[in-house]
């Protein structure tokens, strides 16, 4: 029996990596992947998923108005479904998803983030938590030692920013993952974490 898997984690816990590593582990067994990768993340290019470690692959962009069930039909079917930056999705992308467990019969592996930088939900990860067979927590740690669950987005000069469009993108340059004890003092006493 399928399921809907949803493996979240702060900025730096390599969740782009597993999720390559999946694809890959998948594939060694000869079965078909279908990696897909939502079109506003065009960091690595519009058909590309690189992690921070060197990984990377061809991926297909989902756009933000497309049907992920009429997009399945028109190819070949794939044995798994692996999805990076999944909290990019819409709503209705999520929900196309779980008909696509539930129809096909057909694994869902999402991996992306929790929260934005002012530790609100994204809409795509609300959906999954809503939706999702299974959830985990992929871990990573603050400078401090502590488990890492805020992704502070920081300014030029090194400051934790608190206004602004969700989603932005970046990679360290402009986040950093910080446990909230940590993030709320930088914060509160207006101090450069880099």
């Amino acid at each position: 029996m399928a399921k809907l898997y949803f493996k979240y984690g702060a900025m730096g816990s390599s969740k782009t990596a597993t999720a390559l590593i999946t694809k890959y582990n998948y594939e060694e067994r000869g079965m078909a992947v279908w990696l897909l990768k939502p079109a506003a993340d065009d960091r690595d290019g519009a058909s590309v998923i690189r992690s921070r470690v060197g990984l990377l692959a061809p991926a297909d962009a989902v756009a933000a108005g497309d049907d992920l069930l009429q997009r399945l039909a028109a190819r070949p079917r794939p044995d798994v479904i692996v999805v990076d930056e999944c909290q990019f999705l819409a709503e209705a992308q999520i929900d196309q998803l779980r008909a696509i467990v539930d129809l096909e019969n057909i694994p869902v592996l999402c991996f992306g983030l929790r929260t934005d930088f002012q530790t609100r939900l994204f809409p795509g990860s609300r959906r999954l938590f809503e939706l999702a067979d299974s959830i985990t927590e992929i871990k990573t740690i603050c400078a401090c030692g502590a488990k890492a669950t805020v992704n502070a987005r920081l300014d030029p000069q090194g400051y934790i920013l608190t206004e602004g469009a969700q989603v932005e993108l970046g990679g360290n340059e402009r986040y950093l993952a910080m446990c909230h004890r940590c993030y709320m003092t930088h914060i509160r006493e207006h101090k450069k974490v880099r």
